[in-house]
């Protein structure tokens, strides 16, 4: 499959259509809530986005395989083979939706031997969707507008560094204690990962489980804008593993950030 700025564009309108869908949901006073085997939350809106994005993907092309949050399992014994398939998660920040605080997201990747190599990220809440594809750059499409978009450069402190809004805990609170002149910004779902692609924020550490899916897609918007999603090593996370929880990462701007000094032992 050749990286078309076409392709790209019909999968930001697919994202967009599940976004619209989000939102009807996401107006109603009641829309119930029902909890997974793992005690994470579930809505209609995940399973009525899944299901656009499903048919969506499939119109484009029928042959492709797509890994989904809210679809069936898939062994491993059976995906280890994928050379190239979609990795979605139709609502990111199911809890944020619940809440309805409007920061939740439709993640569209596009992986390729392991690594993203074209993502969609619709904020539908927001209007606002951030898109970008390997050599075709990332860019920022609100109020009917597209823009380039690309990480900041690290100048100096304060550090911005975004954290997450339902996932706060000590290893985060020792990090940014230890880093010091630090300003914080509170985030859900991808959207943080966009925040450092667009330059609002420098750093974005994660030191709290998450999978593939939550990642995929903006990692390549982060890329294509020139930050970087490593692991603490310093390696960039890769998709379609034997487990698909992701190791803990850091989303940075450039190489300037250094944060491995920060961190407590055994993070």
């Amino acid at each position: 499959m050749r990286l078309t700025e076409e392709l790209l564009t019909d999968v930001v309108t697919l994202a967009e259509k599940a976004g619209k869908t989000i939102m009807e949901i996401y107006s109603r006073s009641d829309f119930g809530v029902e909890y997974k085997d793992d005690a994470s939350p579930l809505t209609i809106a995940d399973k009525e986005s899944n299901n656009i994005i499903l048919s969506g993907l499939h119109d484009i092309d029928p042959r492709m395989n797509v890994l989904s949050e809210e679809s069936a399992a898939v062994a491993y014994d059976d995906r280890k083979s994928w050379e190239l398939f979609w990795l979605v998660d139709p609502l990111d920040g199911t809890k944020e939706f619940i809440k309805k605080n409007g920061e939740f997201t439709v993640n569209i990747a596009l992986i390729d031997r392991r690594k993203s190599v074209l993502g969609v990220v619709h904020a539908p809440a927001a209007g606002a969707t951030y898109y970008a594809a390997n050599g075709l750059g990332a860019r920022k499409l609100a109020g009917g507008q597209s823009r380039r978009i690309s990480a900041a450069k690290y100048a100096g402190s304060p550090l911005k560094i975004i954290a997450s809004r339902s996932h706060i805990g000590g290893k985060l609170e020792n990090f940014i204690k230890k880093i010091g002149n630090a300003e914080r910004i509170s985030m859900g779902s991808s959207l943080k990962l966009c925040l450092v692609a667009d330059g609002s924020a420098h750093l974005y550490p994660r030191l709290y489980p998450t999978m593939e899916w939550d990642t995929a897609a903006a990692q390549c918007v982060v890329e294509a804008a020139g930050g970087s999603v490593t692991d603490l090593d310093g390696e960039p996370l890769r998709y379609n593993k034997q487990s698909l929880l992701n190791p803990h990462f850091m989303v940075s701007c450039d190489k300037t950030v250094i944060w491995k000094k920060y961190l407590d032992d055994g993070s």
